[in-house]
């Protein structure tokens, strides 16, 4: 078998090597180690490969603590010490800033981190009845499979979610449902914990009698998804309390349906939202813009701290969401709502939600070229003064940056990680830009 010396890793957490002139991407493989590995995809200029054998260990090698790490396709670096985890998302967001912008952040932040474990509050766990496995199956998909992992507990889950899984796939087994149930949203507010129940088929009164049992037995609520996610209605119990997350440091507190966009880690998120006032730094007399403002994580922290702020998303249910998490906290005389497709945002739109002093940016993966454009040239009045950029992709924000920088007049003054998925390559990042 073929072995070669690691020599960093990508920006999917794979360590890279080079060998007969081919860049090797191979899984399991920390830098400076030297692994045995087997190739399972070739092509021209690059192959990808799994390590079969450490020969030489780095010292930031683990033992993961998860006994279905490698299997399990959820985490990808179990194997890395937390702080070399935390370290290589760092040098990724500066690779991105420095190859894919030509550009150098002022200033880099100290990561924001929290709980390496029991983090995940939000996850979509996938079922299907393998007989061959021992019957229903619940859990992640396998490593580069379309299977699924025959997990018996998950270490990322909070403890009450992972020690569900078990019960689950004995619950399932017995619906006459079965092989008509292929997800479960899991969804976890600081009171409760809800499942979503994907159905294909209604289930028969024998169904509902197990599933009400098995939602007292574990005091959590059900819901069941007959179609898209839209279609998710509470079944059991029908009194439960609203799912809810808290913002203590700003007294908020956020409803959300278990199918609305969340960030998955609590914790992190209440830092990330410190960090982000902090960075707006609002001032009286100043209108700031929330742009994909969601259910409000950040318009509400923005409008607690006094100021006017108008939070645009693509969505008019979470814009209604958000609309009623300002009435509920009080602060609907502060914030006004709009719904609006960011990613075909073009100047007049722009300079029709009035004069904004700062700007609060918060895309998914694809990022926000169309909005960074409509920002303008240096002295546009429409260009507001400050902008931070929550991104959960540093490709997208790389990009946006430089257009930001290079077309637009701004100074990217600083950045950092936030690490909202530990053990898993995803990076979550935070930047300001200011207008020079």
């Amino acid at each position: 078998m073929p072995e070669t010396l690691i020599e960093s890793l990508d920006h999917e957490g794979r360590g890279v090597a080079h060998a007969d002139g081919k860049v090797l991407f191979i899984d399991g493989g920390l830098p400076g180690e030297r692994v045995e590995y087997q190739s399972f995809r070739r092509k021209p200029n690059y192959e990808r490969a799994q390590a079969t054998n450490i020969l030489s260990a780095s010292h930031q090698r683990v033992e993961p603590r998860c006994a279905h790490f490698g299997i399990c396709g959820g985490c990808s670096q179990q194997h890395l010490h937390f702080a070399g985890q935390v370290a290589a998302k760092q040098r990724v967001l500066e690779d991105a800033f420095a190859h894919l912008a030509k550009l150098k952040p002022e200033v880099l932040w100290a990561p924001m981190t929290g709980p390496a474990w029991g983090y995940r509050h939000r996850a979509r766990l996938s079922v299907r009845h393998v007989a061959k496995k021992g019957g229903v199956l619940v859990g992640f998909h396998e490593k580069r499979s379309s299977f699924i992992a025959v997990m018996e507990a998950c270490p990322v889950l909070p403890s009450a979610v992972s020690q569900l899984i078990q019960p689950l796939r004995a619950l399932i087994a017995g619906l006459s449902l079965a092989d008509r149930l292929p997800q479960i949203e899991v969804s976890v507010g600081d009171e409760q914990i809800v499942l979503v129940l994907r159905v294909l088929a209604p289930p028969t009164p024998a169904d509902e009698s197990a599933l009400r049992q098995f939602a007292d037995a574990h005091r959590i609520s059900l819901w069941l998804q007959t179609a898209g996610p839209e279609s998710a209605q509470p079944f059991h119990p029908l009194d439960a309390p609203p799912l809810a997350y808290r913002l203590p440091e700003y007294d908020l507190r956020l409803h959300f349906r278990p199918t609305e966009f969340t960030q998955v880690n609590h914790g992190v998120n209440r830092l990330l939202v410190r960090r982000a006032m902090a960075l707006l730094d609002p001032q009286p007399g100043e209108r700031i813009a929330d742009m994909f403002c969601g259910l409000g994580n950040f318009t509400l922290p923005i409008a607690r701290l006094g100021v006017e702020v108008v939070g645009i998303e693509g969505s008019a249910a979470l814009v209604a969401r958000a609309q009623g998490n300002a009435e509920l906290n009080g602060l609907a005389a502060r914030c006004r709502f709009a719904v609006a497709n960011l990613f075909e945002t073009d100047a007049t739109q722009l300079a029709a939600l009035g004069p904004i002093d700062k700007m609060l940016i918060d895309p998914p993966r694809e990022g926000a070229v169309a909005l960074v454009k409509a920002l303008g040239t240096p002295g546009s009045t429409q260009a507001p003064l400050r902008i931070v950029y929550v991104s959960c992709n540093p490709a997208t924000l790389a990009r946006d940056a430089a257009i930001l920088v290079h077309e637009c007049g701004y100074a990217l003054r600083g950045a950092g990680i936030a690490t909202m998925f530990p053990h898993t390559s995803h990076v979550e990042s935070i930047a300001l830009f200011e207008r020079t």
